[in-house]
Formats: C-alpha cells, sequence, structure tokens
C-alpha cells in the first residue's frame, strides 16, 4: 500500500510537533516535510510532491488563504486541509473557494484528524452537511453579493437539466446514494453527473459545488 504523502505547515512548532506524532502512528501516512509559513509551501511542494497539505489557516507572513489560492491554481496541486480555531470563520470561505478540500479543528481529535488526512486524499471533502450549511449560511449580504449570484448563475447556465438536478442535491448536503435515491438513477451514473458538473465549472470539489449553488440563490428553500 502506498502512504499518503503529507507536507505539515504552522508556525508553531510544538503544533507541527504534534501532529507528526499523530499522524506518524499511522502506517499509510507519511510526513514528508514542515514548514513554518505559506511563503515555504511551493517550494516545498514542486520537492515533496505531497497528496495532502495540513496547514494553518493563520501565519505571519504568507498565511494559510494566500498558500492555497496560488497552490490550487496549479495543475496537479495537492489537496488542502485548513488549521483552524473557528468552526465558521468567514476566511475558510475563502479557502474553500480557492479548493481547499476543507478544515479541521485544531482541538480535533487525532483519530479525526488522521480519518480527515485519509478521506481527503481519496478525494472526499473533511465537511459534513450540516457544516457545509453552516458555512455557506456565513456568506456576507453585502454588495457584492449580487454580483456574486449573477456570476454564479452565469456559470451554471452551462450545466444540463440533469446535471442541475445534481449540483443542487450535491448543494444540500446528499450523498450519492442519497441523490441516486432521490432521482431515481444509479450511483454510478450521479458518480458520472457529478464529474461532469465539475469539469464544465471548473471546480475541483463538491463543497465548491455547494458554495456556487448557494451563491446562485438554488438553495434558497433550505434557508
Amino acid at each position: 500500500m502506498t502512504a499518503i504523502k503529507v507536507l505539515l505547515v504552522d508556525d508553531d512548532p510544538l503544533v507541527r510537533a504534534g501532529l507528526s506524532l499523530m499522524l506518524g502512528g499511522a502506517e499509510d501516512i507519511e510526513i514528508v516535510g514542515q514548514a513554518g509559513d505559506g511563503c515555504e509551501v511551493l517550494a516545498l511542494v514542486d520537492r515533496l510532491a505531497p497528496d495532502v497539505v495540513l496547514m494553518d489557516i493563520r501565519m505571519p507572513t504568507v498565511d494559510g488563504l494566500t498558500a492555497t489560492e496560488l497552490l490550487r491554481a496549479r495543475a496537479g496541486a495537492p489537496e488542502v486541509i485548513l488549521l483552524t480555531t473557528f468552526h465558521a470563520d468567514e476566511q475558510v470561505l475563502r479557502a474553500l473557494r480557492a479548493g481547499a478540500a476543507g478544515f479541521v479543528l485544531k482541538d480535533t481529535q487525532p483519530a479525526e484528524i488522521v480519518d480527515a488526512v485519509r478521506k481527503v486524499a481519496a478525494g472526499v471533502p473533511v465537511l459534513s452537511p450540516t457544516v457545509t450549511r453552516q458555512l455557506i449560511s456565513r456568506v456576507a449580504g453585502d454588495d457584492s453579493r449580487q454580483d456574486r449570484s449573477r456570476r454564479a448563475r452565469e456559470r451554471l447556465a452551462a450545466l444540463g437539466e440533469r446535471e442541475r438536478e445534481v449540483a443542487v442535491a450535491v448543494g444540500r448536503g446528499k450523498s450519492n446514494a442519497d441523490i441516486a435515491a432521490d432521482l431515481y438513477m444509479s450511483v454510478a451514473t450521479v458518480k458520472t453527473h457529478v464529474s461532469r458538473v465539475l469539469a464544465k465549472l471548473a471546480l475541483n470539489n463538491r463543497v465548491q459545488i455547494a458554495l456556487l449553488t448557494h451563491d446562485a440563490g438554488w438553495l434558497l428553500d433550505d434557508e
């Protein structure tokens, strides 16, 4: 079995040491490198080729948000999990829009952090439907929201009718099995539609689909 290669990024050496200990105890996870600031991330990713970057959201020179945006804009970028002390930090929304696979709280139990790394490496975002709804409900209702809604609807116009139905279901936090049951299709067909939605919209993961459908106003019945 090939180990999941992880890069740890946090400005607190004690946090890095703790994460290294808890992740290093898993047979299927290998810590390939550590960094104390986001400014080191791109070079280390090029040199070490990690599968997952576990990164603090707040760092002094280049924060985790900026580093995530720079990293996920590149082809073949590793998945990113952000470390935060806030359950609904609005900065996390920015990171999710940039393509982060999710976030974990710094006080999360070790076994859950290990599980999060495994899920993200397998392409599964580490946000439960409940947390996803909490996050998207935090989107500010300021002057930019109308423009964001318009842009979202313009992007989503590229989808076919069935793809729109699947996108809305993903936005509501439903699993592939739930979507298949609701829309009377096979799980394999749902996976195909999700893949097409991601490709057509140039998105990285299901969380970004949820955010885009929220921005477009497609989930208003849920709010």
